[in-house]
């Protein structure tokens, strides 16, 4: 599927969902030209694939951690089987569907579908084991059913993490949901391990992400709670938890503890059964909050990713660009030294051998020929640069393609870049990398602006700091849309055409204030028989 259908496919379902992302569709498309003409994309690729345009919740942990028990109870459906063991060893992603009945979809339909946020994971695999991505069906599934509070947004459930025995590929899924994600819920089962024989899971799972930007967005909650009721000092299980999970690095609030009441223990004291369940309802409201709020994060966040890819071109890409460029470029100058010095060495030897010298350069026949005939000349002139620079570019071409691959293990948009600007047509010193003109950074300048505007403009959907309510008339939206319109114009027409659409609404109000009256009276007036037939 190209960029463009894809573009097309989320226009469609984007009318239907939310239409106010539809105006950041087209500065995407702004954004990809430029990845194009840079090298950081290729011609299949596309900004818009890099994030998910639906809310996206994932719920990460260990195996019998609630997992699937918390998303059953949240979407008030058995989705999900549930057990004390590893009951799923797959990704599943939970969306709505039209059938009452939970249907089970193949992981190829999550890897095919630019909506969801695995779209070409199965590149994604091979690249950490090659062949692993033919057997997307091992790794992912999708199922869909008709809960209601699962409209507008995406789930995953994912297998139970033991990071002793993933394997790569998984570690690189649970990377990327991680990536994609709106709000991340991580699970940790209170009744076992304890906390010090985790080392390895709470290394993978909260010291990697609290390094992150965005790590308000991941939820660290201790499950099964319950179990503590026994202990001398519950309060300490917990805080033994909380010790643990902030020695990895997190900081603030978004430590939280539960349990289900269904499957609770008993605890043989009102008090503390009192006390338990008063903490419990109290995070639980705050995790369901923060679920409901996902839909406005993830407007605002598809808004501000243009902003966050123009900053990383900026201050990260091109730098690297730039570097990698110039260390392939040093590795070529100092290869064509030594081997164009070898070869002169040996040139100079093999002649000195034979006693070339001892005759005057200008009397040997190579020389009387090119003298004698202008197609000698030319010929024997035209030979020499040709191996010369066929050497020179067999060089250039094998020092690009080791460092390419080299580059493609960890940063693939790098090694395309670099494989753009080493093309052979291509000079060995450019004044700045390929695509990154004055023009285009210009354009990156636009996107800026563009995203800037649409987070404004989803402000004004639930801000208003004036405090004023808007004047009720129909016409309203004609004024604002001349307005809009007349950007370019200048003052004296928007205030012309202006005051021609406010004169418009004044009459239109004064019409309607009429129509009212005679509805009144209408209203007031005895009402006709109703005549039988």
């Amino acid at each position: 599927m190209t960029p463009k259908e894809r573009y097309l496919k989320l226009q469609q379902h984007l009318k239907e969902e939310n239409p106010v992302l539809l105006d950041i569709i087209n500065t995407y498309k702004e954004l990809d030209k430029i990845g194009y003409k840079t090298g950081l994309l290729t011609k299949e690729q596309s900004y818009a694939t890099q994030i998910s345009w639906w809310p996206l919740i994932s719920v990460l942990g260990t195996f019998s951690a609630g997992k699937s028990t918390f998303i059953n109870n949240y979407t008030g459906t058995e989705l999900q089987a549930t057990g004390n063991q590893a009951i799923d060893d797959k990704f599943t992603v939970l969306c709505y569907g039209s059938n009452a009945e939970v249907t089970t979809l193949p992981g190829l339909a999550l890897d095919s579908d630019p909506r969801f946020p695995f779209f070409g994971i199965s590149k994604e695999i091979d690249k950490v084991e090659t062949g692993e991505g033919r057997r997307i069906d091992n790794y992912l599934q999708l199922k869909t059913t008709n809960a209601d509070i699962l409209k507008g947004k995406i789930l995953i459930d994912s297998p139970g993490f033991d990071a002793d025995s993933q394997r790569d590929s998984t570690l690189r899924i649970t990377d990327h949901i991680i990536e994609m994600s709106d709000l991340v819920l991580v699970f940790f089962d209170a009744r076992h391990p304890e906390p010090g024989a985790m080392r390895d899971t709470l290394q993978h799972l909260v010291a990697t992400t609290t390094e992150r930007k965005d790590s308000d967005k991941i939820l660290y909650i201790l499950n099964q709670i319950d179990t503590a009721a026994h202990e001398d000092n519950p309060e300490e299980v917990i805080g033994s938890w909380q010790r643990a999970i902030s020695s990895q690095g997190l900081v603030g609030g978004n430590f939280y503890a539960i349990y289900n009441e269904a499957s609770a223990n008993d605890f043989n004291d009102e008090a503390k059964a009192e006390r338990f369940k008063r903490k419990k309802d109290l995070d639980m409201e705050r995790i369901y909050q923060r679920i409901d709020k996902v839909s406005i994060e993830r407007t605002y966040r598809i808004a501000n990713t243009m902003e966050t890819i123009v900053e990383e071109m900026h201050v990260q890409k091109i730098p690297l660009i730039e570097k990698a460029i110039s260390a392939w470029r040093r590795k070529v100058i100092a290869t064509d030294v030594v081997v164009f010095s070898a070869l002169t060495a040996i040139l100079f030897f093999g002649l000195t051998s034979f006693g070339a010298f001892e005759t005057p350069i200008l009397q040997w026949q190579i020389s009387q020929l090119m003298q004698q005939s202008i197609v000698y000349g030319a010929g024997f002139s035209g030979l020499a640069l040709l191996i010369i620079f066929g050497i020179h570019w067999f060089l250039r071409a094998k020092f690009a393609k080791w460092d390419i691959a080299r580059i493609s293990k960890t940063d693939s948009q790098l090694a395309n870049a670099l494989r753009h600007n080493t093309r052979f047509w291509r000079g060995m010193f450019p004044k700045e990398p390929r695509g990154w003109s004055k023009r285009n950074r210009n354009k990156l300048n636009q996107v800026v602006m563009a995203s800037k505007s649409a987070i404004q403009k989803l402000n004004d959907q639930f801000a208003n700091p004036s405090g004023k309510q808007e004047e009720k008339s129909t016409n309203l939206p004609k004024v604002k849309n001349n307005v809009e319109n007349n950007i370019d114009k200048t003052p004296l027409e928007t205030q012309a055409e202006t005051k021609v659409a406010e004169d418009d609404s004044t009459s239109n109000l004064d019409s309607n204030e009429a129509k009212s009256e005679e509805s009144e009276k209408t209203i007031e007036s005895p009402k006709a028989p109703i005549s039988e037939k």
